[in-house]
């Protein structure tokens, strides 16, 4: 058995500008400055908690819970906005699984958020599972999520775990499984690479080319 478990923002979905702008809302409500999709890049990883966290100034990083409810006051109406999945996404997936492997996803992002894009933005793709960031379980690069994912499947089961961030390449390590990092989404090749990936993936057809290999 072959089971393909991704993360969803910068590696299935490109969600910078919704994140983005709902952050920017909360912050404009705070009378704080905004920050640039750019800036966000490199904020997006940890949780939607700790996101908000990054973007508030040095001296006022006390609001963050506050900053978090307008996130995610904000983000529930607009999610869907501009968030879009990535160029050969669909393409990977259905050939991943007319290939007989299992897919899921492990992210960081708010449970209910991801699993209502999966549906939205890919209604055709049987994920086994879909777990997001939630209080059951620790966030990513935890282990648990990957455990959660594998519980009751066969032992004999070679597993990926497929992401943009250094979060996911050290999941991966955590987890004991292999690791593709993903060139499209919102960090670099020396992260990844620094990270220690055991796979660099420029487009979405170089997944199905190292699993299937």
């Amino acid at each position: 058995m072959i089971t393909a478990i991704f993360d969803m923002d910068g590696t299935l979905a490109d969600t910078i500008a919704d994140l983005s702008d709902a952050v920017n809302h909360g912050l404009r409500e705070l009378g704080y400055p905004e920050h640039s999709y750019e800036e966000y890049k490199h904020f997006v990883g940890n949780g939607a908690q700790k996101l908000c966290f990054r973007a508030l100034p040095d001296d006022h990083k006390d609001d963050a819970d506050k900053l978090h409810k307008l996130f995610s006051e904000y983000y529930g109406s607009h999610f869907l906005d501009k968030t879009v999945i990535y160029d050969g996404i669909a393409e990977c997936l259905a050939s991943l699984e007319a290939s007989g492997v299992q897919l899921a996803v492990a992210t960081n992002k708010p449970q209910d958020f991801a699993r209502s894009i999966a549906s939205a933005l890919l209604p055709n793709v049987r994920f086994l599972k879909v777990l997001g960031g939630c209080s059951e379980r620790p966030k990513k690069p935890d282990k648990s999520i990957i455990e959660e994912i594998l519980d009751g499947l066969p032992a004999e089961n070679k597993v990926f775990m497929i992401g943009d961030s250094n979060v996911d390449i050290s999941t991966g390590k955590n987890a004991g499984i292999t690791s593709i990092g993903c060139l499209w989404g919102f960090r670099d090749r020396k992260e990844l690479e620094n990270e220690g990936a055991d796979f660099i993936a420029e487009t979405p057809s170089d997944i199905t080319s190292i699993i299937l290999k």
